[in-house]
């Protein structure tokens, strides 16, 4: 079971997800530039974490926060850093162990991009479909941060996803210094979750990243 409490304060806007027996685990996680906290992916990952006894906010980002459609504006992403590490900071009171944060794409990489700056925020990152490049444009890679990424990462890449290709992730994936793992989807595209995969991604995704940041690995 769980309890959703919608959160509208001191900028961050979201919805708390709390189990009724906690393990004492934390998940922040945000949605891409086209979407919002109420993202399909977003809802199901919550639920399949919160029934395992983590806490997990999904919560818009600042520019989200600003216009309610359409992408993220031009030098909007220093503000939607900021953003996340105040929902970090957040996460940190409202449980005892450890947190976890990330999003989808566009968020996802924020996440990351705030994580290389600042490694003590959070403990894991749980990374949905990273933009590696925009599509069509592979040489415009979107990997400056990663040599200097200190925190173990967990990267959910669809098959398809014109974003980057598995073998294009796994290059990538090369340059970060910490512990990364990277679970392909068969089938699925830059979205993750499609009709076939609805009840059994969030169940797959939950396992891989339990089994990768289980306590004492």
């Amino acid at each position: 079971m769980e309890n959703i409490v919608p959160i509208r304060e001191s900028g961050i806007h979201g919805f708390l997800h709390r189990p009724d027996s906690a393990s004492g685990d934390a998940l922040a996680l945000t949605h891409g530039a086209g979407a919002n906290c109420h993202a399909p992916l977003l809802v199901a990952l919550a639920r399949e974490f919160c029934q395992s006894g983590m806490t997990v906010l999904r919560f818009n980002l600042p520019f989200r926060q600003l216009r309610p459609h359409g992408p993220p504006l031009r030098g909007s992403d220093k503000r939607d850093r900021e953003g996340i590490a105040e929902v970090i900071e957040f996460m940190r009171k409202q449980t005892s162990g450890r947190v976890f944060a990330g999003g989808h794409s566009y968020g996802g990489r924020q996440t990351s991009m705030l994580l290389a700056e600042r490694p003590e925020l959070a403990d894991g990152l749980l990374l949905l479909s990273y933009p590696l490049h925009p599509p069509m444009k592979p040489a415009q890679l979107r990997t400056a941060h990663f040599p200097d990424l200190q925190t173990p990462s967990l990267f959910v890449h669809g098959a398809r996803d014109g974003f980057g290709s598995q073998e294009e992730m796994v290059a990538a994936l090369n340059l970060i210094p910490a512990r990364t793992h990277l679970m392909e989807v068969e089938g699925a595209g830059h979205e993750l979750l499609t009709k076939k995969n609805q009840e059994e991604l969030p169940k797959r995704i939950f396992a891989t990243f339990q089994a990768m940041f289980r306590k004492g690995s």
